[in-house]
């Protein structure tokens, strides 16, 4: 009980803005249009674990969102603004919100090509099934120590330290939730080689770098925008950008 309530303090901690909030990059009415049920919504976060994710990883992205729509039937906030999305949050767990929750945030869209409405059906089935579930605190207390400015973390282990956590099933961190939803499907994230050469080393790193998340059943933000089987979607491009009616300012 007393480690529960440990936790609970480290979690509020942990949740505090400790960095100004970034510029988004794309107007809300474009996010709004070109969002799709089945995209993965990568959130730059400014919270303290935030920054140990981000330096861990060498990425923008802290945190990631499960994006489902308005007609995945997960409620409506007290606004009456649907629930469109589906996250692991770091105090109330696996939750629902609404998409304007991150209205002033920087954010990127990575979208898996080829889902069928069946698949989409099965990713709002899985991820009702988990709502309420509790974040993952062992893997809290795991990146808490690497929360000083400079942490003594060589850049060959630093992705190695995600991999850490309870393995609990009822628990989960945010691309962990995401990343199980997308192998029920078995659509891939990360390739399991780059090329069938037995003297590529690149190939070679890219195999245990697969087999080590694998393993552990954990994936992180950064990984949604670095596989090759998810699109990046920019929604200003996607409105029909046109360079030659850009407005400078003189």
């Amino acid at each position: 009980m007393l480690l529960n309530w440990l936790s609970r303090r480290l979690a509020a901690y942990l949740s505090k803005q400790v960095t100004e909030q970034s510029v988004r990059t794309c107007a809300w009415e474009a996010l709004e249009r070109v969002l799709q049920p089945g995209d993965v919504l990568l959130v730059e976060g400014n919270t303290r674990i935030s920054v140990a994710i981000k330096y861990l990883t060498q990425s923008t992205w802290s945190h990631a969102a499960l994006y489902l729509g308005p007609d995945a039937g997960l409620g409506a906030a007290d606004n009456g603004e649907p629930h469109v999305l589906v996250e692991a949050d770091l105090e109330e767990g696996i939750r629902p919100l609404p998409l304007s929750f991150y209205r002033n945030t920087h954010t990127r869209i990575c979208r898996p090509i080829g889902l069928s409405d069946h698949d989409i059906g099965k990713l709002v089935d899985y991820s009702k099934s988990r709502l309420g579930h509790q974040y993952d605190l062992k893997n809290v207390w795991d990146l808490a120590r690497y929360l000083c400015p400079t942490p003594p973390v060589p850049s060959r282990h630093r992705r190695s330290l995600l991999a850490l956590g309870s393995g609990d099933p009822t628990r989960a961190i945010c691309s962990t939730f995401i990343a199980e939803g997308f192998q029920l499907l078995r659509y891939p994230i990360l390739p399991v080689s780059l090329s069938h050469s037995e003297d590529d080393r690149d190939c070679d790193a890219q195999r245990r770098e697969y087999f080590r998340i694998r393993h552990h059943t954990l994936f992180a933000p950064r990984d949604f925008d670095a596989s090759p089987y998810f699109d990046v979607v920019k929604p200003t491009l996607e409105q029909g950008f046109d360079y030659r009616g850009f407005r400078w300012a003189e």
